[in-house]
């Protein structure tokens, strides 16, 4: 792997503390939003299993839609965080803010943006192309 400083970055300790800031307090927000999701899921199995006398079809096919729901819940919001705990790994390698595809470094415009972006416009819409 190649590791590259802030010097090639073009940018400052101070930047970059302010960048891995960013990064943590929105890893963190997810990291809630997801123990929230937990619980709320918790609440859901107990009210499932305490409460299944007298359920129909009906009332099974919501409490497996609730469930599902919940359960969909939770992927998401960990496929949300994993970009920024991807991105705060890179940032202590040292390859944050350099392009995954073409090692160039990534414009500070575009990581202002999407901070927990791992390629530049050109190799992501590459990538973009290729999956179509």
């Amino acid at each position: 792997m190649l590791v590259h400083d802030t010097v090639g970055t073009g940018r400052t300790e101070a930047e970059t503390g302010k960048i891995r800031q960013s990064l943590q307090s929105r890893y963190d927000e997810l990291s809630a939003e997801y123990e929230q999701a937990v619980l709320q899921s918790q609440v859901l199995r107990l009210v499932e299993v305490g409460d299944t006398a007298g359920d129909d079809q009906a009332d099974s096919g919501t409490k497996t839609a609730e469930r599902d729901t919940a359960q969909s819940l939770l992927r998401t919001i960990l496929d949300r965080r994993a970009p920024y705990e991807h991105a705060l790994a890179r940032l202590e390698e040292g390859t944050y803010g350099f392009c995954e595809g073409c090692t160039a470094p990534i414009p500070v415009e575009r990581l202002e943006i999407f901070p927990s972006a791992t390629t530049c416009v050109t190799c992501k819409q590459t990538r973009e192309r290729r999956a179509a």
